[in-house]
């Protein structure tokens, strides 16, 4: 069996850095509760003219660069993102267009901000099956343009960026295990309502247009869940939790993290946090921590992280991961 091995990652965030005193559009008063609700200081913004497969295109050509490997070499990509350039068709086509990987097929997912975990299990798939050897992994969002930004339960929680995984079929550690999970029971409790055929735009409110969730309902679930597929994952892999030297969990909510870590009795210092920085950026969130966790070398070889996601669908999952 192929072992896949993650030859490299990347990440691209916009230049605009948009701090919580920027948010002039809501009252003085109420900006300190960002920062108390969720530990979110800052995020970026992608320009006018930046769309999601601009951002993805810059953060695969980072990953690429950085192991000098060619996009000609690339087997698939496969792009996760829940703020898509257009319905159709996929972001991945422009991207795979436009880092000259012509040899690539390349399609998209959406399993909202689980889709790193997602994507991450797909492209493990893929190589273990024998059918790619060599698979670009990216998950980007440009939440700034799907958010009401008079909306003050979405818009200063999110932010913009995209993240990239290289994949490659060789005999060195790599994803050891990934476990996902939905319940479609909560479908609605995080999505934007109108735009397709449930509610098409012709029909659609205007403020249905936008990206809208229920945040007391997602943080008491990404907490139990969160702390769920830890444990599940960790008894499978039959690994003890001291032995895991990372864990790198969605960026929603500072709050969030503190709480699994508090659950599974794990050292909060264990959890990677750049949310502060950057804002939820969404299914990229993870990628662009795991990025910075490499590029930081906060982790070492033979050492062990888990990634984990959930939101939309909803959908939680994680992936254990050998470096």
């Amino acid at each position: 069996m192929n072992q896949p091995f993650i030859l490299s990652t990347g990440s691209y965030l916009p230049d605009k850095i948009v701090l919580n005193e920027d948010l002039t559009q809501f009252p003085a008063n109420v900006l300190p509760i960002i920062s108390q609700k969720t530990g979110v200081k800052a995020r970026r913004h992608a320009a006018k003219e930046q769309c999601t497969s601009d951002l993805a295109i810059k953060a695969a050509l980072k990953c690429l660069e950085k192991a000098s490997f060619k996009p000609k070499n690339i087997d698939c990509i496969i792009v996760s993102t829940s703020s898509p350039d257009r319905i159709q068709p996929a972001t991945a086509t422009r991207v795979q267009h436009k880092i000259g990987a012509s040899k690539a097929f390349a399609f998209d997912i959406n399993s909202v901000c689980s889709g790193s975990v997602y994507g991450l299990f797909l492209a493990d798939s893929m190589i273990r099956s024998g059918s790619c050897k060599n698979v670009l992994f990216i998950a980007s969002e440009v939440y700034s343009k799907i958010t009401n930004r008079m909306d003050f339960s979405t818009f200063p929680y999110f932010g913009d960026g995209a993240g990239a995984v290289l994949l490659c079929s060789e005999n060195s550690p790599g994803i050891i295990m990934s476990r996902l999970a939905t319940d479609g029971s909560g479908s609605n409790t995080v999505c934007i309502p109108g735009g397709g055929t449930m509610n098409p735009l012709s029909i659609a409110k205007s403020n249905e247009t936008f990206f809208k969730m229920n945040g007391k309902k997602v943080f008491d679930f990404a907490i139990s869940k969160g702390t769920k597929i830890i444990k599940e994952l960790i008894k499978e892999a039959k690994v003890n939790k001291k032995e895991i030297n990372q864990f790198v969990c969605h960026q929603a909510n500072i709050n969030i993290l503190h709480k699994i870590a508090e659950n599974l009795e794990i050292p909060k210092e264990k959890f990677f946090v750049n949310l502060d920085k950057y804002g939820n950026t969404a299914s990229a969130s993870v990628v662009i921590a795991l990025d910075e966790v490499f590029s930081n070398k906060l982790i070492k070889k033979d050492d062990l992280v888990m990634t984990i996601g959930f939101g939309g669908g909803l959908s939680w999952g994680a992936n254990l991961i050998r470096v």
